[in-house]
């Protein structure tokens, strides 16, 4: 074998290896799932055009240039010869004659100077809803936790239910190999050799169900994260230990985001009933110039200062602030009810904390004496007190109440995280 094969050999055996030893947690399920969820590519969306509208915004104050033209006839123009005759004018100057076929080219350079605060309050505007949108994303996204959660603990719960399977499958094929042995002395009856296989089958039926729900939850997490997750991957067992009940839900900064938004634009009305003032320079080239007197083609220009103020405007003021302020209060009875949910929502959680928490030490209080009653079964099973069928009673009991205190422990875990993600912490 060349080197190239001993190579390609110790590559799989540590491709291998690190698939058989492969973990994940919750967190990066969260990580990964957000980063392959669709949605999130409409946070580079939202930043690209809130960057080309700011980018629009500061072309406001460059020098902008007019170019205009047009052609015209008139049905009249004004007759001198008609007003003064044929004579020649004062200072021997011949009344001109206006053609009625008048042409002009024209470019205007203009540069705003004061536009009441308007440019910068756009802006503002501008920021406050590239941010609205961002908060609002960043909620619709949140719910996504949740599922991942349901998939998670599916499949630690699975994982729970096949490690007690195999401690219990464990305990029955010892106890088969002991009625194997006494059959062979002719102290036992191969019917109960039997039973005991008949529930070791059971076992296996069960192991195989398991296996494909596993496999099924295993599924629905590659999905989300984008990830080919093996059948062998170990998920870590998520602990936590207090929550802060305070509530940090990203609901909360979309409401305020679209509150800085009304706000903003409820600011932007200042500005609204200020004049604009601006520097224009015309250049032109036409018949007539601006010397009507002078009926030739001919260039000229006007240079000055422009005020545009536009009052109508004032009309609708009052009105536009009064619709920003009920928007403002409409988002705040939106968040009043949010948060009267959410608070009770978490009361109902910290409930199911406390009660999953009694159940446990129920559970343990149970497994003691069903570990006790299993033992003394078994004991009476080999002096020929009791069947192999009461013993597998006594011994699927014991195995019952593991494994309810398991399923209490994992839902009491669920119970906890849920209430981190009602909380936001």
């Amino acid at each position: 074998m060349n080197c190239y094969s001993w190579l390609f050999l110790l590559t799989l055996l540590f491709g291998f290896s690190n698939l058989i030893g492969q973990s994940i947690s919750l967190d990066e399920c969260y990580t990964l799932a957000r980063k392959n969820y669709p949605a999130v590519r409409k946070t580079d969306l939202i930043n690209r055009i809130g960057h080309l509208d700011m980018a629009n915004a500061n072309t406001k104050f460059l020098p902008r240039l007019t170019i205009s033209g047009h052609a015209s006839y008139q049905s009249e123009v004004i007759d001198y010869a008609a007003l003064f005759g044929d004579a020649p004018l004062p200072g021997g100057i011949m009344p001109p004659v206006i053609s009625r076929d008048q042409y002009r080219i024209q470019a205007e350079l203009s540069q705003l100077l004061y536009d009441g605060g308007q440019n910068r309050f756009e802006k503002e505007i501008i920021h406050a809803n590239q941010l609205a949108q961002e908060s609002q994303l960043e909620a619709e996204l949140y719910p996504i936790r949740n599922r991942i959660q349901t998939a998670y603990f599916s499949i630690l719960l699975v994982d729970a239910r096949l490690q007690l399977i195999d401690l219990s499958k464990s305990t029955l094929q010892q106890q088969l190999r002991k009625i194997e042995a006494a059959i062979a002395n002719g102290m036992a009856w191969k019917s109960q050799a039997d039973e005991l296989r008949v529930e070791l089958l059971l076992l296996e039926s069960q192991i195989s169900e398991l296996e494909s729900t596993r496999r099924s939850w295993l599924g629905i997490l590659a999905l989300f994260t984008d990830q080919d997750i093996p059948a062998s991957v170990k998920l870590e067992q998520p602990e936590i230990t207090s929550i802060d009940t305070s509530i940090r839900r990203p609901e909360l900064n979309a409401f305020n985001a679209r509150q800085l938004l009304f706000s903003t634009r409820q600011n932007q009305l200042k500005a609204v009933s200020r004049p604009d003032v601006s520097l224009f320079l015309q250049g032109a080239y036409g018949r007539p110039t601006l010397n009507m007197l002078k009926n030739e083609f001919g260039p000229w220009y006007v240079a000055g200062l422009r005020l545009q103020w536009p009052l109508a405007a004032v009309y609708t003021v009052k009105n536009k602030r009064e619709i920003f302020e009920l928007n403002r209060l409409s988002v705040d009875a939106e968040r009043e009810v949010f948060l009267l949910n959410t608070r009770m929502d978490i009361r109902q959680q910290q409930e199911n904390i406390r009660k999953y928490e009694r159940l446990i030490e129920h559970d343990e209080d149970i497994i003691v004496l069903r570990v006790a009653v299993t033992a003394a079964a078994e004991a009476q099973l080999e002096s020929g007190v009791i069947t192999v069928h009461d013993y597998i009673q006594k011994h699927n009991a014991e195995h019952a109440a593991r494994l309810q205190k398991q399923e209490h422990q994992l839902h009491r875990l669920l119970a906890m995280h849920q209430l981190q993600q009602l909380t936001g912490n």
